[in-house]
């Protein structure tokens, strides 16, 4: 029957860390395995956590868990968190804004712009972290509030939305183990009330240390340290570590994102109240009306589900109760006998507290995703107690297909003490969508443009690694990679940028392609460079039409307008125009006339300029050579496209019938070619650089010379059929001239380089049109232009709009990076031209690459390969030294100095304050002020390597601790430090001076 799904919920994105598993993909084998990953911990490491010894030897000790290796590590530079304020964190908060970065990531729906609006439904356990922290002693007021909002609970949601820029309701969710599936029937009520668009679902249950129990007669927790659910060898429960995360979004929102793992299609919570036989013990009337409750939200009965997730602990009074609560309310729902199959996590990883549920959804949604259910891990046989005559619940052997009906459907339970219930229902997902038809007609074997971004240069390599293992086995369409990390990734700093036509061609090219790394202090200023005739060559819009979005509508506007100028000169311009942009057949020594050439290079500069506008990128200044001179005045916004147009059509015309001549490039210097010229009778008509040179005059001269000058220096005689900047053009200059009268020049929006003098036309001058009519007969000044503006715009990049890449040897020579955006006659331009732009995305450049990557859909990619530091509070590392060093029964006692040793600050705090605070610690000399200002930074933010131009902000700083920084140095200097002036003033040596300026009243 069908069924009404406008109040499904989709789960689009996954990330979890458990116990045992080095990955999702690895959890979900062991878990079909049945194998049982929880972990008999070493005496010696569990001394070295801070376990007291005294404990540790109790013989009712149990020294197992469910352990998360590398809990302590934190890559608190990609979400900027000091060095400092990384130690205060409870592992379980770190934890949890990694894994809410890899679910965004998994989901592929990425975070940038402010939709959709995203709702952070956050749980997590007691703070053992903060409690290790009190246990050393009492902690000074600002250390103590650093520590209560880097540990407690209640902060975490809004943590997570401040440091991923998500703007919708973020909750804290607490309701003891049962809080992680809590937070999802939060997040769905959200999603479905229009509260949000998208919403996060994360919790961590991470004790510190990680450690075993003591096991009291009586208790849940086991004696054997295993966990056997539903088993007859049962004997209570063994806590687990980790944390999971969950991306929701209304299915029929969900397009953009990956394909769901599942759908949610019911959710309920309630509590047994007083029904219960003690506070801690469970109900079987409220965990039966929850699940009653969650088929009602679903409009579904039981007996289309095959697979319940349990609760599942393991103990003597949970395991009955559960057992009879769901066999009676699933039979009363329709569930007929041994239908059901049942799972219980805990038996693999343990019990991982506020995060238990949602590890128990994400198992669910496997299961109905890759229709195979799981065994319980390490079952035996059925605990006597429960009965199992007529019910429909069964416990699976081994893995196994899904038997069950379809669709495949599953519920997942989990029960909180104090008696907070939960019930979710999932169904496997719907199927994929067709592809989308490729754009334009593109061929399959279309090249793509794959950008990788990473905090740092070992994150990227690792991201590059673990990109390249997924793609040997994915399956995956090339453009759907492309899309994903394009569109669904934030941009990080460290940056890589391949090229590629296959994913198994993509494998190969991540070992190379470009890298780069965004500057600091923002993007290089960008220097539009637009060539003359010469460099034209048949079809050359070809393969920036298939690059660039936008220049193909943007070049037939511009024909367009041409056809109106170059009407007055005869019938078919227009048509010979177009076919000799898009035909690599058509005569090169047809486009080589004048008339055709400078239309042609005109319209391809001018749609480039527009297409790259709309990726996002700006020139801050513009450079063309001759006839580029102006095509760079309209990019300046200095003349319109009609007024352009028509002038490039007349001075082609006008120029097309002066005298044939011809253009020699010689690599020598401007005296040099002087010299050549006067001795042969030709003129001098370009310098752009310091070895490069063109002469210009009639063609027989030209050659003549060129022979001569063959084997002593550098010659190629250009593409041209007129020597331009010479004698031999001065017939054309009275019909320029001509022209020039009707064009009114407004100033340029950004500097200019003149090609007659090669000095810059700053921003907003007047200008003389003239200007385009000496440029024609003079020399051009390339070489001196460029270097006007590279010393006006240090650590410019500059972009090559126009076929072929002549402009940009001379853009290097006078010291600016060059990006050829067409290059020529190559065997895969298209290629290349990607390329270009992706060199421009890894050097920091707004590219706005998720527009190169036309026809993907989002899928599930590798997210970022968190590899931080290990971080551990002072505070806490005395009090494990302590634990570690005291005696066992009958053994010696540690020496003082050895304690005091154990009890030390780490070498990251120890290494952060010596910069000021071990001067203050001397009592040899009086610190000066700066002295005392760099100590204190260096206590605050963890940091050691402090310059005059370190900022307060950058380095994780935020404006509690500029509060604290500010009581600290009127403490310490005796000055009132005006807290608004020392926000302005966020570096270290600003921040030094205002204090020198106080001290001076």
């Amino acid at each position: 029957m069908d069924r009404d799904r406008s109040l499904d919920i989709a789960v689009t994105g996954i990330a979890a860390r458990f116990p045992g598993a080095s990955d999702l993909s690895a959890w979900w084998s062991a878990v079909l395995a049945g194998t049982v990953l929880t972990t008999r911990l070493d005496r010696q490491q569990l001394l070295a956590d801070g376990v007291p010894a005294h404990l540790v030897d109790d013989p009712d000790y149990v020294p197992a868990r469910g352990y998360l290796a590398d809990a302590d590590r934190f890559d608190n530079a990609l979400f900027r968190v000091s060095p400092r304020d990384a130690e205060m964190m409870d592992p379980q908060h770190r934890l949890m804004l990694e894994a809410a970065w890899s679910a965004l990531d998994d989901s592929g729906a990425g975070r940038a712009g402010p939709a959709p609006v995203t709702a952070v439904f956050a749980s997590g356990s007691g703070s053992g972290y903060l409690r290790a922290m009190l246990a050393a002693g009492p902690l000074d007021p600002a250390t103590l509030d650093a520590a209560i909002h880097g540990t407690e609970p209640d902060f975490i949601a809004s943590l997570i939305a401040y440091k991923l820029g998500l703007t919708g309701p973020a909750l804290a969710v607490q309701t003891a183990c049962s809080s992680g599936l809590v937070g999802v029937h939060l997040a769905v009520q959200s999603l479905l009330a229009g509260d949000c668009d998208r919403a996060l679902v994360v919790a961590a249950g991470i004790d510190y240390p990680q450690a075993g129990h003591l096991h009291m007669p009586g208790g849940i927790q086991s004696v054997s340290g295993e966990c056997r659910p539903f088993d007859a060898a049962a004997d209570g429960v063994v806590a687990g570590s980790g944390v999971v995360c969950v991306v929701l979004t209304r299915l029929a929102d969900a397009g953009d994102e990956a394909p769901p793992y599942g759908v949610i299609t019911g959710t309920a919570i309630n509590n047994d109240g007083a029904a219960r036989a003690g506070y801690y013990a469970p109900a079987a009337s409220g965990q039966e009306a929850v699940i009653r409750a969650a088929y009602q939200a679903a409009g579904i009965d039981a007996s289309s589900v095959g697979y319940l997730e349990t609760h599942g602990t393991g103990t003597a009074i949970g395991d009955p109760i559960e057992w009879s609560a769901a066999s009676a309310v699933l039979s009363a729902l329709g569930a007929r006998p041994g239908q059901v199959a049942i799972g219980a996590l805990k038996a693999n990883v343990g019990h991982l507290d506020a995060a238990a549920g949602l590890a128990s959804l994400v198992k669910a949604l496997l299961v109905v995703r890759e229709g195979i259910v799981p065994p319980v891990a390490g079952f035996t046989a059925l605990n006597p107690l429960l009965e199992s005559e007529g019910s429909p619940l069964f416990v699976p052997a081994g893995a196994s297909a899904w038997a069950g009906p379809g669709p495949r459907r599953a519920g997942v339970s989990s029960f909180g003490i104090g008696g907070t219930n939960a019930h979710v229902l999932v169904e496997q997902p719907p199927p994929a969508a067709p592809a989308s038809p490729r754009t334009g007609g593109e061929p399959a074997d279309a090249p793509r443009l794959v950008v990788l971004s990473a905090a740092g240069p070992q994150a990227l390599d690792r991201a590059r690694a673990a990109l390249g293992r997924h793609l040997a086995t994915s399956g995956h369409e090339l453009a759907d990679v492309a899309r994903t990390l394009a569109a669904g990734r934030e941009p990080l700093p460290e940056r890589l940028a391949v090229t590629a036509r296959t994913c198994a061609g993509l494998a190969g090219a991540l070992a190379g392609g470009t890298r780069g790394r965004r500057p600091a202090s923002g993007p290089a200023p960008l220097v539009f460079l637009f060539p003359g005739q010469g460099t034209q060559v048949p079809g050359m819009a070809l393969p920036l039409a298939a690059a660039l979005p936008g220049f193909a509508a943007a070049l037939e506007h511009c024909l367009a307008t041409f056809d109106q100028a170059l009407a007055p000169y005869g019938a078919n311009w227009g048509w010979r125009l177009r076919r000799a942009l898009h035909d690599p057949g058509f005569p090169a020594a047809e486009l080589a006339a004048t008339a055709l050439a400078q239309p042609a290079m005109f319209a391809v500069g001018h749609a480039a300029t527009v297409a790259l506008a709309g990726l996002g990128l700006a020139p801050s200044a513009v450079a063309g050579h001759s006839l580029g001179e102006i095509t760079a005045a309209a990019a300046a916004g200095m003349i319109s496209l009609e007024a352009a147009c028509t002038l490039v059509a007349a001075r082609g015309q006008a120029m097309q019938a002066c005298p044939e001549g011809a253009m020699l490039a010689v690599g020598v210097g401007e005296q040099e070619a002087r010299e050549i010229a006067a001795d042969a009778g030709l003129e001098l008509a370009a310098v752009n650089g310091p070895d490069s040179c063109v002469l210009a005059g009639p063609v027989a001269t030209v050659e003549a010379t060129r022979a001569r000058l063959e084997g002593l220096v550098f010659t190629r005689v250009l593409r041209t059929s007129r020597a331009f900047h010479s004698a031999l053009i001065e017939p054309a200059l009275p019909a320029l001239r001509k022209a020039l009268d009707q064009v009114r020049l407004a100033a340029p929006s950004v500097p200019l380089a003149a090609c007659a003098t090669g000095q810059l036309l700053a921003a907003g001058a007047s200008a003389d049109p003239a200007m385009l009519a000496q440029s024609a007969r003079q020399p051009v000044r390339f070489a001196a232009g460029l270097a006007a503006i590279a010393a006006a715009l240090p650590g410019a990049i500059a972009v090559e709009a126009g076929p072929g890449r002549a402009l940009s040897g001379f853009a290097e020579a006078a010291g600016l990076t060059a990006v050829p955006l067409s290059p020529g006659r190559t065997a895969a331009p298209d290629e290349e031209t990607l390329a270009a732009l992706g060199t421009l995305w890894a050097a920091g450049q707004p590219v706005n690459v998720a527009a190169l990557c036309p026809g993907g859909r989002a899928v599930h990619l590798p997210g970022y390969q968190f590899a931080g530091p290990r971080w551990l509070a002072p505070e806490v590392r005395a009090v494990a030294g302590r634990a570690r060093l005291a005696p066992s029964p009958g053994g010696p006692a540690a020496s003082a100095a050895t304690v005091l040793a154990a009890s030390a600050a780490p070498a990251t705090t120890a290494a952060a304050m010596a910069t000021g605070a071990a001067a203050m610690a001397t009592g040899a000399a009086a610190p000066g002020a700066a002295d005392v200002l760099a100590g204190l930074w260096a206590e605050l933010l963890g940091h050691s390597a402090l310059t005059d131009e370190s900022d307060f902000f950058e380095l994780g700083g935020d404006s509690l601790l500029a509060t604290h920084l500010a009581r600290r140095i009127n403490r310490e200097l005796g000055i009132k430090m005006p807290l608004r002036q020392m926000l302005a003033c966020s570096t270290l040596g600003r921040q030094a001076a205002l204090v020198r300026d106080l001290l001076a009243v």
